[in-house]
């Protein structure tokens, strides 16, 4: 099981960035996937995530209606965009996967069985 994710960098508040999260190694299509984020002495805060089939999507608080996840299954890609950014979300995004449902929603979605590496995110004030 692989999962890459790519597009973090450095904006300006109020900017915007792309997530990409590319998978491999499962069945794609069977996973929920998730978008989690560490920022520097936080808790980890799980923000989005995209059932099996787009049936269903979580978003935190935090980030509702200024985050959108979609998820490409002919390509195995999970996206996250992201707008509107604030200084307060700085931190390194990971994009997780598993096939239970009850992962896919709140602080669950950093216990998904399946994690990458991380982008880093830098917002500027």
């Amino acid at each position: 099981v692989q999962l890459v994710e790519s597009g973090g960098g450095v904006v300006q508040t109020g900017e915007s960035l792309r997530l990409s999260c590319a998978a491999s190694g499962f069945r794609f299509d069977d996973y929920n996937i998730g978008w989690f984020r560490q920022a520097p002495e936080k808790e980890r805060e799980g923000i989005s995530c995209i059932t099996s089939g787009s049936a269903a999507t979580y978003y935190a608080d935090s980030v509702k209606g200024r985050f959108t996840i979609s998820r490409d299954d002919a390509n195995d890609t999970v996206y996250l965009q992201m707008n509107n950014l604030r200084p307060e979300e700085t931190g390194v995004y990971y994009c997780s996967a598993d096939w239970r449902n009850y992962y896919c929603s709140g602080s669950s979605v950093s216990e998904m069985a399946y994690r990458g590496k991380g982008t880093l995110v830098t917002v500027s004030a």
